[in-house]
């Protein structure tokens, strides 16, 4: 499960020291090391898209990455809030 984060925390300090930026293609991960690459699909939609892991978390039930707002609306899950999706890590 998935869900996103937006322009609230736009300019913040994420766990990497970044400042984060909702128009970027990021991510939050509990565990992945920052940098890493990930290609996120949702089933729903048949569309994914490859994010960099910049922050952690969630921190939310069963929800395994955070997106940031251009990611999620990239795959449509933006409307919705949060929805499946399954995660492939990158070589590289």
């Amino acid at each position: 499960m998935a869900s996103w984060y937006g322009p609230k925390f736009a300019g913040r300090p994420t766990a990497s020291g970044e400042r984060f930026n909702p128009a970027e293609y990021t991510a939050a991960h509990r565990t992945l090391p920052f940098g890493s690459k990930v290609r996120v699909t949702s089933p729903r939609t048949g569309k994914s898209i490859v994010v960099r892991i910049n922050d952690r978390g969630p921190f939310h039930g069963k929800r395994v990455i955070d997106l940031s707002e251009a990611a999620a609306d990239a795959i449509g899950l933006k409307a919705r809030g949060h929805d499946r999706v399954t995660l492939s890590l990158l070589e590289g």
